[in-house]
């Protein structure tokens, strides 16, 4: 279940504050600098963002021997760290911002360096991997022969993530997803088919109203082809992604919620953070690029990397935040626990808690799902919802339904206090989940009451316990919607 992080890190460091008056020496703004936030940049970050989700992660990378490599690996805290020494300063990139506006970027040690050694621990930590996310942010890291005749041989075996950089190399062969963004995959596919003419307009779905879609899948269609990659993710910003497959099918666009969102920074991070979660979790690659694009426009509503939090070591060794040791894991999870179904239900089970899972579509939450969620809730220590599908709601219930998609079901599920994560199942029972999940407790509601339950034999096949709590016969979602339905 680990994930591993290959790739550069640097120190990144925002200066913010307001500009209201000019420079006397020459016409440009000056900032009154109000805070200063340093965190762990380029690999790190992807490091950072799992580890705050709970995630057992582990940094693969190289750092040098100086100031600011002893910063970054204070804000690994929580980190497995495998580094080797890079042989030079570790690089900086200093942003200054006047209110949510960046102004300026100072860069050093930024300049290109031969490609770093790797360590047998290095090596060693990369072959533990589950799924592996590559990094790369062209400091030569992926460019290793070494560590690329590794990722190729593990890439036949556990999906590897890669979001190229314009500095770096390609991808070795065989990974399941390349992930670069519009302008870095226009870049490329033209170095590679100069002669080609200009994108034209594109036949399949992958449009859109400023044609990058069109260029989008033009560029990917090349590099699907040169790197021999599995799969490429053309990211398009507000814009959602287009997903070309090297199984043939057209082109698959996928759409981006709408965010306000001031600053980009980190969006293509917590995309491949995404996707190395969700392909773990053993969801299609369509599903799961479909999620991590949500995940990236998420993270930026809720203010991107200003607003991650502080994780840097305390004067004893403690995380800054929540006064914990940064060696014990709690430094991560005292704030936060990870919604991931299947680490939430393990992370409890360690902790000596009782994991409480339910099922069912809740297409229309109504009165009667929140008094039985919230009972649920009150027999252990998390509710984990086994939601169905779309396609497994349309088969039990007909065409008709859902009225609300399983996106937008979860969403409504996870607002509520008394859940902590949604298993979203297509199968017509939930009994596959439930062997994925195992929970203590398996609850239904009281209609089932007298009467032995369906996944009775599979509960308690591992020493689970199926119960059901009180059921509200004048509230269902059946009659809220064939209500709605006379008013419409």
């Amino acid at each position: 279940m680990r994930i591993v992080v290959v790739g550069d890190v640097m120190l990144d460091v925002d200066l913010s504050g307001e500009a209201t008056r000019l420079s006397p020496d020459a016409p440009v703004p000056v900032v009154d600098v109000s805070g200063v936030r340093r965190r762990a940049g380029g690999a790190g970050l992807v490091a950072r963002m799992l580890a705050e989700d709970g995630w057992p992660v582990t940094l693969v990378t190289v750092i040098g021997d100086d100031d600011a490599g002893r910063q970054l690996k204070e804000h690994l805290a929580g980190v497995r760290l495998v580094a080797g020494p890079s042989g030079y300063p570790s690089p900086v990139k200093t942003r200054v911002r006047a209110g949510s506006h960046p102004l300026v970027r100072f860069d050093q040690g930024c300049e290109k360096t031969p490609v770093p050694d790797v360590n047998p621990a290095m090596l060693s930590a990369v072959e533990q991997a589950g799924v592996i996310i590559v990094a790369d942010y062209g400091r030569g890291v992926a460019a290793n022969p070494r560590l690329r005749e590794l990722l190729t041989r593990l890439a036949r075996k556990v999906p590897v993530i890669w979001d190229p950089h314009p500095s770096g190399p390609d991808p070795v062969p065989g990974v399941a997803v390349a992930t670069p963004n519009l302008s870095e995959a226009v870049r490329a596919a033209q170095a590679l088919a100069p002669k080609d003419p200009e994108p034209a307009a594109d036949k399949g779905a992958a449009g859109g109203k400023d044609g990058s879609g069109d260029h989008a899948a033009e560029a990917g269609r090349i590099l699907l082809d040169h790197w021999r990659s599995n799969a490429v993710l053309v990211t398009r910003g507000e814009q959602g992604a287009v997903l070309l497959r090297r199984d043939g099918q057209d082109p698959l666009t996928v759409p981006a919620p709408r965010v306000e969102a001031g600053d980009p920074c980190g969006a293509g991070d917590r995309l491949a953070a995404g996707l190395a979660v969700h392909l773990l979790a053993g969801r299609s690659l369509e599903e799961a690029a479909g999620l991590a694009v949500h995940d990236a426009a998420d993270f930026l509503a809720a203010g991107g990397v200003a607003a991650l939090p502080d994780r840097t070591t305390g004067p004893a060794g403690q995380d800054a935040e929540t006064g914990v040791a940064a060696s014990d894991p709690r430094s991560l999870k005292a704030k936060r626990r990870p919604t991931e179904p299947l680490l939430l239900a393990r992370t409890v089970r360690q902790n000596g808690g009782t994991v409480v899972a339910t099922g069912g579509c809740f297409d229309l939450l109504h009165a009667g799902h929140v008094r039985s969620l919230t009972a649920a809730r009150e027999l252990g220590d998390c509710l984990i919802v086994c939601l169905n599908s779309d396609d497994s709601v349309r088969r039990l219930k007909g065409p008709e339904r859902p009225i609300i998609g399983q996106l937008d079901r979860a969403e409504l599920l996870l607002a509520m206090e008394c859940v902590d994560a949604v298993l979203v199942f297509d199968e017509d029972t939930p009994e596959a989940a439930l062997e994925r999940l195992r929970p203590d407790i398996w609850v239904k509601g009281g209609d089932y009451k007298g009467a032995r339950l369906p996944e009775s034999d599979l509960v308690e096949s591992w020493g689970g316990r199926c119960l059901t709590v009180p059921y509200h016969p004048a509230r269902s979602t059946t009659g809220l919607a064939n209500a709605l339905a006379k008013v419409g």
